[in-house]
């Protein structure tokens, strides 16, 4: 699979970073024309960042405490699925612009500039953010710099870390070290990142004492603009701000998203009250130019390991600020977001006449969202293990996710062929939109299936296609008729 089209255009359209001379600032002066990189955590964001630092042109260093994660890295294999990046990876690390390490001391001595894209996991005991691997990066980096260096963040992060962190690496920096900490926030998707980060809707930066209108541009500002020449000169918008600033936008438009996704959802439970249909509501409101037709789409809702976990640590964040009030409208957000789910399995209920035990459901999809291997917080799955804990025979398909849903569920079945997965089925539940799900025929699964019951939890399938198939198709927040 190709890097996607947004993606390649930048490939075609700008040339490999151009990187000015440095004025007088010693940080910038030690800057040469082919910048050195190094990006703490290869994770979804760390990998995707580093391949894409070296596609514009930059050496770059991977830096993970994993061995076998920098081994797998290091001979060009992904080890999560994301379209496209696997050829960036590979093409890198063939032409020598890429390479892993776990040796800090490498990394303090090789870099300009040091990007932190490790993880900022929900807390197990809280829904505040879990900022220890955060630390641990600056506790193991810091101590090792002797010379002018930035440290970047990418890690989203609730507001007043920035701050801290930079107080952390200049405590922990050898005396006299010039270094200083930006604040730069991913706004990656699942499925996109390569595009996304060739390619950015914008690029933000955060930073400790930003220059004013009409100052020239401070030294961390100009580090920024020469990182980025590329995407700048593709088209990217390039925001400076203060830190605090930086640091809400990803959880400001995290939360937005989400709760444009719950509105409709919401409207799916008054239409199932009602008799109405969500899709041709969510199709009229799309048409005012103030609302729109992105993320109207009602069904199960969201998950992943953004979207729920960042709008319960901005709720703590806030709380800890004296804000709970501000934003005290995302626990609804969020419950709303979760009924989907219990919604679904009480439809499939309804559905078998009232009792799972032994009846064998086939749920298409186990990753949160389409091109993606992600489980975490997967809508789907969870539908899936309810149904299952309810004494259903539940067999799970997903094109790319199946190991990973196997690891955290062991107990249910996962089959990789499709049509096995469907044999014998009483009850197929669409979980996740995969294409190859929203093109099935459903008049080729005649004597596949036991029953011809389908539960459309994404709204993604044509009813008429399939109830014309002689299926009783059931969508949540559409009639039943």
């Amino acid at each position: 699979m190709g890097i996607p089209r947004r993606a390649a255009s930048i490939l075609s359209r700008v040339d490999r970073a151009r990187i000015g001379t440095a004025r007088s600032a010693p940080r910038l002066a030690r800057m040469s024309e082919r910048l050195r990189i190094t990006v703490i955590g290869t994770g979804y964001l760390g990998a995707t960042h580093a391949a894409a630092m070296a596609e514009s042109g930059y050496d770059v260093l991977g830096v993970d405490i994993d061995p076998r994660k920098v081994d797998a890295l290091s001979r060009g294999e992904v080890p999560f699925y994301e379209p496209g990046l696997p050829e960036l990876l590979e093409s890198n690390v063939t032409a020598g612009r890429l390479r892993f390490t776990t040796d800090f001391a490498e990394a303090a001595e090789f870099g300009d500039l040091h990007f932190i894209g490790v993880g900022t996991p929900q807390h197990p005991r809280t829904n505040a953010a879990d900022l220890s691997q955060i630390d641990a990066v600056i506790g193991s980096l810091a101590p090792l710099l002797r010379r002018p260096c930035t440290v970047i963040g990418k890690s989203t992060v609730p507001v007043g870390t920035a701050e801290r962190v930079r107080e952390q690496l200049h405590a922990l920096a050898p005396a006299g070290t010039d270094v200083d900490l930006v604040w730069n926030p991913e706004f990656l998707r699942e499925g996109f990142a390569v595009a996304d980060t060739l390619t950015p809707d914008r690029i933000v930066v955060g930073l400790a004492d930003p220059a004013g209108p009409g100052e020239p541009p401070t030294r961390d500002e100009e580090v920024m603009r020469r990182v980025y020449a590329p995407m700048i000169e593709w088209g990217s918008p390039f925001l400076v701000m203060d830190y605090a600033t930086s640091e809400l936008v990803k959880v400001s438009a995290n939360s937005f998203l989400a709760t444009k996704i719950s509105f409709i959802n919401a409207m799916a439970e008054v239409c199932e009250a009602a008799g109405a249909d969500v899709t041709r509501l969510a199709e009229a409101i799309g048409y005012d130019p103030r609302i729109g037709s992105r993320f109207l789409a009602a069904g199960l809702g969201f998950g992943g390991g953004c979207l729920p976990k960042d709008i319960r640590a901005f709720m703590a964040r806030a709380g800890e600020l004296g804000a709970e009030d501000a934003v005290a409208f995302l626990r609804e957000v969020d419950q709303i977001n979760l009924r989907r789910r219990a919604a679904a399995v009480d439809m499939a209920r309804e559905v078998l006449g009232g009792n799972f035990l032994g009846r064998r459901i086939c749920v298409l999809g186990a990753s949160f969202k389409p091109d993606s291997d992600d489980v975490r917080d997967s809508p789907s799955l969870d539908v899936a293990v309810a149904m299952s804990n309810a004494g259903a025979e539940v067999v799970v398909h997903d094109p790319k996710a199946l190991a990973n849903a196997e690891r955290v569920y062991p107990h249910m079945t996962y089959v990789q062929d499709l049509r096995e997965a469907l044999a014998g089925a009483e009850l197929v539940v669409l979980g996740t939109e995969w294409r190859e799900y929203r093109d099935l025929d459903p008049a080729s699964l005649d004597g596949v299936v036991a029953d011809r019951h389908m539960i459309d939890a994404r709204n993604a399938l044509d009813p008429a296609a399939w109830r014309n198939a002689g299926w009783t198709y059931r969508a949540l927040g559409r009639p039943t008729a």
